[in-house]
């Protein structure tokens, strides 16, 4: 058994958790157990260095005399390069050798949010799925991951050397591909509402391409606008660039959208979930993961009977005479929203 420091590092929260890890033949090549897990506000903080021994203090205080972690991995809301990371919406600077020596640690690995994904995939339970088509699974296939949230995470994970190995991506800015008339109108649309020379995925498969679609539909005269989102929209155009945000304008239309009240945002949150299915299909095309992919991500869960209606999974398959290649992918929806800390337990048993 060894003991392991696992945290998610966020800009706004940060959770750590000190897990027990038992080696065992199995695609996640451990057993993990939580002996102690604790939530932060990451601004409360100067570094992280002072909050994980404010963790490890608050951790031995609860368990009595605990063996000290001798590997530890965070997963960190922004690029990681070099064993460095300057966090996108927190002004912390971290470096592997810097935490080692700081915090008496002797193996330490920093990966970005998304990587952890990919390996918490591999750690999930059934219960921590949902799965939308059961396929075909090839144990030693490619395993695809894609996740829509703040951005669009895209990523794989092959068998390689007798481990599973992550890999992450920029798929996500890849370039926007219409298939319908609306589609390409909504491209046109992007382009000439924010000056641009192209579109990426990633601006309307995400929560900011939540909005982007409503904008499009409202504005096409789709649906009439109720006072309720415009409001909402208008809330939060005023605090773009402040740091104080009151409104996540794509969790509104979406909790409209399920719950029926509001035919633009429904007509809204049709129209992305067949773009992220589409998505989906794509990144499966390239990679044939007939080990399996899954849909990560903060959005699918809070979506969840939207993206299990079929009109996911048809969007997902429609892929003219290759349909039948994704007919085969086993594609699981990720429900657990610890599976990065999942993943970064598991990406330090390897260290």
């Amino acid at each position: 058994m060894t003991l392991l420091l696992a945290g998610d590092i966020g800009g706004t929260k940060t959770i750590l958790n000190l897990v027990e890890a038992t080696t065992q033949k199995s695609r996640a090549g451990a057993v993990l157990k939580t002996l102690y897990e604790s939530r932060y506000i990451s601004a409360d903080f100067p570094d992280l260095v002072p909050m994980v021994q404010k963790f490890l203090a608050e951790a031995a205080s609860q368990l009595g005399d605990v063996p000290f972690p001798q590997k530890a991995c965070f997963a960190i809301a922004g690029p990681v390069v070099g064993g460095t990371s300057k966090l996108t919406n927190l002004s912390w600077s971290l470096e592997v050798h810097r935490l080692s020596e700081a915090l008496e640690i002797p193996h330490i690995s920093l990966i970005n949010d998304f990587e952890a994904v990919g390996y918490g995939v591999l750690g999930l339970e059934p219960s921590d799925l949902r799965t939308l088509q059961t396929g075909q699974p090839r144990p030693d296939a490619p395993i695809a991951v894609i996740g829509a949230g703040t951005g669009l995470g895209e990523g794989f994970i092959i068998h390689q050397g007798g481990e599973y190995r992550v890999y992450g991506s920029e798929g996500g800015h890849a370039d926007f591909a219409p298939r319908t008339p609306l589609e390409f109108q909504l491209l046109r649309y992007l382009i000439e509402r924010h000056g641009l020379e192209r579109v990426s995925t990633e601006r309307v498969v995400s929560g900011q391409g939540i909005v982007s679609i409503y904008q499009f539909l409202r504005d096409r005269n789709i649906c009439e606008e109720t006072p309720e989102i415009a409001a909402a929209i208008q809330t939060w155009r005023q605090e773009i660039g402040s740091s104080e945000k009151t409104i996540d304008p794509g969790a509104v239309i979406g909790k409209a959208a399920l719950e029926k009240r509001d035919p633009l945002s429904e007509q809204t949150l049709q129209m992305f979930v067949e773009l992220y299915g589409a998505e989906a299909g794509n990144l499966a095309l390239k990679l044939l993961p007939y080990g399996g992919m899954y849909v990560a991500g903060g959005i699918a869960p809070k979506i969840l009977p939207l993206l299990t209606d079929g009109r996911f999974l048809s969007a997902f398959g429609s892929k003219g005479r290759m349909s039948p290649l994704l007919e085969l992918v086993p594609l699981h929806i990720v429900l657990n929203p610890k599976v990065g800390l999942i993943g970064a337990a598991l990406r330090a048993t390897r260290l």
